[in-house]
């Protein structure tokens, strides 16, 4: 007679299965793997940093275009740069397996034209009429290439083991080095470029011409010559900064195609794959992506606000002592994102990724402290608490959009190889909506009369900058946080995911043995 199946006997069987299904398919990644892989990330927040603080106030003060000239360049550029992002997602869905992988020789090749670009933004043309256009496409090319870099790095977290332990480890090293990277980014560019900054002293151009003139507060809108030695200075030092984060870029790209090694996943390139734009309509069918992407690219527009409003509102908005600390205070900022990555790494595992969300909102109080109390020590309070805000901005959205890709391929799994999609999708939406509100950012100091040769602006520009630092971030901010709390993936539903794909995966391995 048959002896009945004790249920005992079966739950031990699943967890024999699922550890074999471990065993096969996980790959625990070396620290020097994630070390290598973190440090690949650099190169694009030094440079993203260093252009997110000091674009807008080199343009308008030393490539000297109008407000409204540099809210088209902020605007079309960053339109530009998201809307190459679902192309090269196109084309990377088509790439085929390289001998150094499927996403590596992406990185490689667009390096040194990258490095260009970006030289170029920082250098002044001899020509005057036509200076707008050479930003607008320098500042485009720097875009584009950008996401030929960063759409195939992130999504290498996919393929670096497919444990989501290890990735989300992977991608904490990774951020911690992106936020380090901003760092270093504002660092290199605040201390090299300080001194085109700091320290104005405006000429009137009235009968006393070449006098200098003390902006207290009752001067306004005084009209200044720069002086053609101090504009060459400030010039200079532009384009010695570019050419020490062209440097890193070199070296960074060089580390991380020596020290990471993309590995096959049997079920992301089982089956056949999907058109381009078959996958994008699929993915934009998918809740849980829907929800991430209309959180964080509000709550992204408002980072990036804050981010390059702030060296103009420490210049122009603030009480004058600001002035001379806003290099030191960027790196306040940074310093403390740095430090509290651990934290957030920590939180997220032990709380949830939805519930660490909310600590982006602790930026919103002590920005508008930074608006009404404009004062030193109130301004480094603001930019430790902000540091702190800004490094869970950065970490989330990366840490959950493995999880959305994987929900997804346990939802359709008939599918294979949509990753790209998904990756260069989300950063799309996030640099569009940065884009539009860059340039609404711009556009509204150019109605409120900015101008870049005034020894002291207007109150006008003065409420402008207030309303950009404080009220606007804040309220998107809020929002973003609010669409976020109908997110569905929790803890729970990662493991059971997780569990899930390990069977499908051992199953792919089984058929594929079979096979053959």
């Amino acid at each position: 007679m048959e002896q009945p199946v004790l249920p005992n006997a079966v739950t031990a069987s699943r967890r024999r299965n699922r550890r074999r299904a471990r065993q096969v398919n996980s790959h625990k990644l070396t620290v020097f793997s994630k070390v290598c892989y973190a440090i690949g990330g650099a190169p694009n927040q030094v440079a993203g940093s260093a252009s997110a603080f000091f674009l807008q106030i080199y343009l308008l003060d030393v490539a000297q275009i109008t407000p409204f000239e540099a809210s088209l360049v902020l605007s079309i550029g960053k339109t530009w740069g998201g809307i190459t992002d679902p192309v090269v997602g196109f084309f990377i869905n088509r790439s085929r397996w390289t001998g150094i992988g499927r996403l590596m020789p992406w990185m490689v090749g667009c390096t040194p034209f990258l490095i260009l670009s970006y030289f170029f933004l920082w250098f002044v043309p001899p020509f005057v009429p036509a200076k707008v256009v050479w930003y607008l496409v320098s500042y485009c090319s720097f875009q584009a290439l950008s996401t030929v870099y960063h759409v195939p790095y992130t999504t290498l977290t996919m393929f670096l083991s497919t444990e989501q332990t290890e990735r989300d480890s992977a991608t904490a090293y990774r951020m911690t080095m992106e936020v380090l990277g901003t760092l270093i980014g504002a660092a290199l560019q605040g201390q090299i470029v300080a001194s085109a900054h700091t320290g104005h002293h405006c000429a009137v151009n009235n009968e006393t011409t070449s006098q200098a003139i003390n902006t207290t507060d009752s001067i306004t809108n005084l009209t200044s010559l720069p002086r053609a030695p101090d504009l060459i200075h400030a010039r200079n030092v532009y384009m010695i900064a570019a050419g020490v984060i062209g440097c890193v870029y070199l070296l960074c790209t060089v580390i991380l195609f020596i020290g990471v090694k993309e590995r096959h996943d049997p079920f992301c390139f089982s089956g056949k794959i999907m058109p381009f734009f078959r996958g994008f309509k699929l993915s934009m069918q998918h809740r849980p992506y829907l929800n991430l992407i209309a959180s964080f690219l509000l709550i992204s527009a408002a980072v990036q606000l804050q981010q390059s409003n702030f060296v103009l509102f420490c210049t122009h908005a603030a009480a004058a002592d600001l002035r001379d600390h806003f290099q030191n205070l960027v790196l306040t900022i940074l310093i403390s994102a740095v430090l509290s990555i651990p934290f957030w790494q920590w939180f997220l595992q032990r709380f949830g990724k939805k519930m660490a969300a909310f600590g982006i909102s602790w930026m919103i109080p002590f920005s508008i402290m930074l608006v009404t109390i404009p004062s030193v020590i109130v301004a480094y309070v603001v930019a430790v608490a902000s540091g702190f805000s800004i490094a869970a901005s950065l970490l989330l959205p990366w840490s959950m959009l493995p999880d959305v890709v994987d929900h997804f391929r346990l939802t359709n799994p008939q599918t294979a190889g949509l990753e790209a999609i998904f990756y260069s999708s989300f950063v799309f939406f996030t640099k569009l909506a940065a884009g539009i509100a860059l340039g609404i950012s711009t556009l509204s100091l150019e109605f409120a009369g900015y101008s870049s040769a005034a020894c002291r602006q207007s109150t006008n520009v003065v409420l402008t900058l207030q309303i950009l630092i404080g009220a606007v971030p804040a309220i998107l901010i809020i929002i973003g946080l609010l669409i976020l709390l109908f997110y569905p993936i929790t803890k729970d539903t990662r493991k059971e995911t997780e569990l899930a794909l390990d069977v499908m995966r051992l199953r792919t391995r089984r058929s594929t043995l079979i096979v053959i």
